[in-house]
This record gives structure tokens, C-alpha cells and sequence, in this order.
């Protein structure tokens, strides 16, 4: 009996739907404020140096290992940054931010782009260990970006999330290795 009782507390204390990386609890499934559910498409970190800097997750109401089809998707999809590193400063976030969309966009495109990368810039600050960026896209509003907890604004388009979105998915991401890890799907 006393087995079946710690068998059972172990089960309810144990989040049914979460894996662990870094220490770190990844959910399978999280619910936005918009109520869509959406699954983990894939999760891994992000090191530069051999310095893990964070753990990027990718969810989406339709989950893809293909990156043609995340971007054709029409519905909504959030990646999630939770920084490992003790410190990052808002310098180094707004220069990887235009290193990732420079370097997997047309420069057509970041020209189209470049007031909506601005105002994005402009949200962020120095992030700490514990903290999370969210960027949620949802279509028809735009991507919701919250940093620690605050939500920061909106950058409307669905562009904009692409080009966001490539900085990890696309023929120059900012790791490969990250980017095999958010492609995981069906893994």
C-alpha cells in the first residue's frame, strides 16, 4: 500500500505533459491568452562559445519538422527564450536580432521591414538568468513580445513573424544545431 501511495504522489506531483532541459521544464502543450493550444514543435539551446546562452522553444497549433510549412502556416505559433546565461545586454539582444533577420532575409525585405525591426528593438532590455522572452504570433493581431513577464507590444504582420521567425529556421540561423532542435517534430 505504501508503494501505491508514493506511486501516486509522484504522478500528481509530476507534470504529465513536460520534459526537462537544462534543469529547465519545457512544456509539451501550453494554452495562450487567446485560448489556442499549442504543441511543442521542438526545444533546444543555444550556445555560443561553448556558453549556453538559452533555451529556445517553439510551439505551433499545427506542428511541422518543415520549415516551408511553419511559415506557410496560418495559425497562431510562440517561441519562448529562457535565458540560461547570467546576463545579456540590450546592445548584444538588438545586434543578434539584426544579424538573424539581415542574414536570412532579402535586404528587399529588411527595407520593408526595417520600421517594424525598429520598434521591436525598442522593446527590449538586459535580460537576466531566470528570465523569459515570449513572442507570440497571432494571426490577425501580430506578435505579442513580453519580456519577463511584461508584455511589451505588438508588431502587426504575419511578415514580420516569418522574418522573426527565420533568424532560428533559415538558411542562416543563428545555430544550426538549434535549429535541428526546433525542427524536431515526429522525433
Amino acid at each position: 500500500m505504501k508503494v501505491f501511495i508514493i506511486a501516486v504522489l509522484l504522478f500528481t506531483a509530476c507534470p504529465l505533459q513536460a520534459k526537462e532541459i537544462a534543469g529547465v521544464i519545457v512544456q509539451e502543450v501550453v494554452t495562450t491568452e487567446s485560448g489556442a493550444d499549442m504543441a511543442l514543435n521542438g526545444a533546444g539551446i543555444r550556445s555560443k562559445f561553448f556558453v549556453d546562452i538559452y533555451i529556445a522553444e517553439l510551439y505551433m497549433e499545427q506542428p511541422s519538422a518543415d520549415v516551408g510549412e511553419i511559415l506557410a502556416a496560418s495559425g497562431g505559433r510562440r517561441l519562448v527564450m529562457y535565458f540560461l546565461y547570467k546576463e545579456v545586454s540590450k546592445k548584444k539582444l538588438v545586434a543578434g536580432w539584426n544579424e538573424g533577420f539581415s542574414g536570412n532575409s532579402t535586404s528587399e525585405n529588411v527595407a520593408v521591414l526595417q520600421p517594424r525591426i525598429d520598434s521591436f528593438n525598442a522593446m527590449f532590455s538586459e535580460v537576466k538568468r531566470g528570465e523569459r522572452i515570449v513572442l507570440d504570433y497571432v494571426p490577425g493581431k501580430g506578435t505579442t513580445v513580453t519580456v519577463a513577464g511584461v508584455e511589451k507590444g505588438v508588431i502587426q504582420g504575419k511578415d514580420f513573424n516569418d522574418a522573426l521567425l527565420r533568424i532560428w529556421l533559415g538558411q542562416n540561423p543563428v545555430n544550426k544545431k538549434l535549429k535541428k532542435q526546433l525542427l524536431s517534430y515526429g522525433e
